[in-house]
């Protein structure tokens, strides 16, 4: 896995995610205290300066770009787009 060098929230994944699928995320997601996990850490972010240094890597997508993508994909297979099922196995 390679970082890009971003940080970007659950609820921000989220909110691309349900929007993008043209629902509001606030009908469908309960927050549950008891599952939020305490921060072990302030931050988390992946560095990408080796594998942008050494193979020349930039990435294709940006965060948004890529969480429509995987909306996609998931929508695709529950609509039974064989293709799609395929794809993702792979």
């Amino acid at each position: 896995m390679v970082g890009t060098g971003e940080t970007h929230t659950v609820q921000e994944c989220v909110e691309i995610a349900f929007d993008h699928a043209d629902l509001d995320w606030r009908e469908y997601v309960v927050l549950d205290p008891k599952f939020v996990r305490p921060a072990e850490v302030d931050l988390l972010l992946g560095d990408a300066a080796k594998a942008r240094r050494q193979l020349g890597w930039t990435p294709g997508v940006n965060f948004e770009q890529l969480v429509k993508m995987m909306v996609d994909s998931d929508l695709a297979i529950a609509r039974g787009d064989r293709f799609a099922v395929r794809r993702a196995a792979a």
